[in-house]
């Protein structure tokens, strides 16, 4: 059975780091384009970065110089560094997993990122 586990979600102060991390396993993770959304309160959810299999990456332009997302397929995990975190990063982080050929799509639980001021 597929599993993606999140973790790292904190309490941070505004202008602090975190390190997300999401573990996944019983895939063979290096076929997946891996992605962070996040669940604001009273928002949708919205996609934060993406890593495609061969390492392309892509950020929601809010985030873009402040985030960056990794891989390591040996270890089957993506990580989401922030840097510079902001009041509006609060949410819960929500790592996906896709594959376009089968299409699958897998989600984990979230971690919560809590930043105050």
């Amino acid at each position: 059975q597929v599993q993606l586990v999140e973790s790292g979600g904190d309490l941070v102060q505004t202008g602090g780091s975190l390190k997300l991390s999401c573990t996944a396993s019983e895939m063979t993770f290096n076929m997946y384009n891996m992605a962070w959304y996040r669940q604001a309160p009273g928002k949708q959810r919205e996609l934060v970065a993406e890593i495609t299999w061969r390492g392309a990456t892509n950020y929601v332009d809010s985030v873009k110089g402040r985030f960056a997302i990794s891989r390591d397929n040996a270890k089957k995990q993506v990580y989401l560094q922030m840097n510079s975190l902001e009041l509006e990063d609060t949410g819960v982080y929500v790592c996906r997993a896709l594959r376009s050929t089968p299409y699958l799509v897998y989600w984990g639980q979230g971690t919560q990122v809590t930043v105050s001021s």
